[in-house]
């Protein structure tokens, strides 16, 4: 029996990975589709892709498939034909990421969830099947042009904040299963208005527009492929990009720039800063936006004590983080982890 899970350190992986001589494409797909074995489709994914030698986080659930992945450049073409190769996802697009050095993954981790998108409904009579219409860059940019479309980010806060659509409506919630009767309740009154739902990759936006016109929402678009696919649309048809900033991505890279516009700040210093870092202290991983300046001042860290507590010895910090779950904090949602500015911090 073939091992189905990787087995080598995050470390060694790591290594390995900074030692390639080849480049890696960087891809994302999705596909609502009926699967009525999850685990077993889990297996049959992971053996092959594996023996491509891809990278990257898959989840499998009964109603589809999400995939975030990098591929070697020289087994692109076998990879398309593999994933071609399973009848729902023939011709499947496939996202390639805009802004990409190759190093967005090490390993590959493939997931059986309850969904691929964690939604919160229990409403048996709701349906993928019926959802908005797609929308291309240039239909985006059209529908831009009417005042009375309605633009909705059905993205977390953190995404929102180094990025977005102009005059982009923000659904105020820490988790999609919030943002889904929020985005309902916020949009009372606007059931016969153009309404975009966009994402990062299409994922959330394609289920959000589904929920719309669930809910007696009769003119729901949706921008397919997300922002990652617009970025890539607009750059191909040279027209001006209506996203401002970076766009936010579940990987190494935690962005692609989309314009220089700079419309974040330092979550240390209030500077104007969007690149977001995990916390250098392994007991706190916080997700945070840090300027190069307090990346120097504050050795990576999120906080001065935290900044005091990487330079403990090894077996001391072991002893702090007992019993902490290393990983609660990586792209933690909340925003009631975001710490005050430490300059606040100094404040009598």
């Amino acid at each position: 029996m073939p091992v189905l899970h990787n087995r080598v350190s995050n470390e060694e992986l790591k290594q390995r990975l900074m030692e390639e001589d080849f480049h890696r494409t960087t891809i994302s797909f999705y596909q609502y589709f009926p699967i009525q074995n999850p685990q077993e489709f889990r297996d049959f994914l992971y053996k092959h892709l594996n023996s491509l030698q891809v990278f990257g986080r898959i989840y499998v659930a009964k109603e589809g498939v999400n995939a975030q992945i990098s591929v070697p450049d020289a087994n692109l073409e076998a990879f398309r034909s593999f994933l071609y190769s399973i009848e729902p996802l023939s011709g499947l697009r496939l996202n390639i990421a805009v802004d990409d050095d190759g190093k967005s993954f090490w390993v590959l981790k493939i997931k059986v969830r309850d969904k691929i998108v964690a939604d919160g409904i229990e409403d048996t009579s709701f349906s993928m099947e019926r959802k908005g219409r797609y929308v291309n860059a240039a239909q985006m940019n059209e529908l831009l042009k009417d005042p009375t479309t309605v633009v909705i980010d059905m993205r977390n806060h953190y995404e929102y904040e180094v990025g977005h659509f102009e005059n982009a409506i923000e659904i105020p919630s820490d988790t999609f299963r919030d943002q889904l009767p929020m985005a309902v309740d916020m949009m009372k009154g606007n059931e016969e208005k153009n309404i975009i739902m966009y994402c990062t990759g299409g994922i959330r936006c394609e289920k959000a527009s589904a929920y719309m016109l669930h809910k007696g929402f009769n003119h729901v678009f949706h921008l397919e492929g997300g922002i990652i696919n617009y970025a890539k649309q607009a750059k191909e048809l040279g027209i001006q990009p209506k996203f401002i900033g970076k766009n936010f991505v579940f990987d190494d890279r935690l962005g692609e720039r989309i314009t220089e516009d700079v419309i974040a700040k330092c979550h240390q210093c209030g500077q104007p800063s969007d690149t977001h870092t995990n916390c250098k202290n392994n007991g706190c991983h916080l997700l945070f936006i840090q300027c190069e300046s307090c990346a120097a001042a504050y050795e990576g860290c999120c906080s001065t004590a935290c900044k005091d507590t990487l330079h403990l010895p090894l077996e001391r910090q072991k002893q702090i983080r007992q019993g902490v779950d290393m990983g609660r904090n990586v792209f933690n949602k909340s925003k009631s982890r975001l710490r005050p500015r430490l300059d606040e911090d100094r404040q009598p």
